[in-house]
């Protein structure tokens, strides 16, 4: 199981009030990513919200039609004043 943070200007914005984005394996139950989360970060994970997105068709710049892969979007709320680095370093490259 693998886990990509999601570094956009929302996510970061969200990162701010203690919720960090990850996308994660359309397969991984919430407990896992708790447990992956914890382990990677250090930190203790206190809730996990999921959401499903389908595979969309897109074109590419062929015009040939290409199936994009299914993805679960993560997001951890963090106990306490728990910190993820990698948001924090990613704001004040901004």
């Amino acid at each position: 199981m693998s886990i990509k943070p999601i570094l956009t200007e929302k996510s970061m914005a969200d990162a701010k009030n203690g919720k960090y984005s990850f996308w994660t394996s359309p397969f991984s139950t919430k407990g896992q990513i708790k447990v992956l989360v914890g382990r990677l970060f250090g930190v203790k994970v206190k809730t996990v919200k999921t959401m499903n997105y389908k595979g969309r068709v897109k074109l590419d710049n062929f015009r040939k039609k290409v199936q994009e892969k299914p993805k679960k979007k993560a997001i951890v709320t963090l106990v306490g004043k728990d910190k993820i680095a990698l948001f924090t370093e990613g704001a004040k490259k901004s």
